[in-house]
């Protein structure tokens, strides 16, 4: 769905049950920002579900990271607030549970080292648009924040 994606070498995935810690999980770098991207797998489907960013860029150009916590993209997703302004390694799970989810497939993406210095900000509002462009709608948890 996003090809615009593609280019970020510095990407991962990985899973959340409610049963494990997001913080132990996450491989998410904590020296980098980026966007993030969240399918629920629930009854053998699969749904993209929310669309996230760590970081924007300064006056002088450059990337803002994330410095407090665990720092960089890794903080934003387990600490960033959702659902009530709780951080999410506790709200997603709760969500999680509330809704039946059986797991959470994050997947994340860099979006700037020595060949670029794109701001994940301004690349999560345009993938948020091309999901409303094919999906008629914000993801259903950037409705919930």
């Amino acid at each position: 769905m996003f090809d615009e994606l593609d280019k970020y070498q510095e990407n991962d995935h990985f899973f959340l049950t409610d049963k494990k810690d997001l913080e132990a999980v996450c491989n998410a770098p904590a020296d980098k920002s980026g966007v993030f991207v969240v399918y629920a797998l629930k009854d053998g489907r699969i749904e993209l579900i929310y669309i996230g960013s760590s970081g924007a860029r300064l006056d002088d150009g450059t990337i803002s990271i994330r410095k407090e916590g665990l720092g960089g993209m890794k903080d934003s997703i387990v600490n960033g607030f959702h659902f009530g302004n709780i951080p999410r390694k506790l709200s997603w799970k709760n969500q999680m549970k509330k809704e039946n989810i059986e797991a959470l497939d994050i997947y994340w993406f860099a979006t700037h080292n020595n060949k670029y210095a794109d701001c994940p900000k301004m690349l999560e509002v345009q993938l948020t648009a091309k999901h409303i462009d094919i999906c008629g709608r914000l993801p259903r948890w950037n409705q919930l924040k």
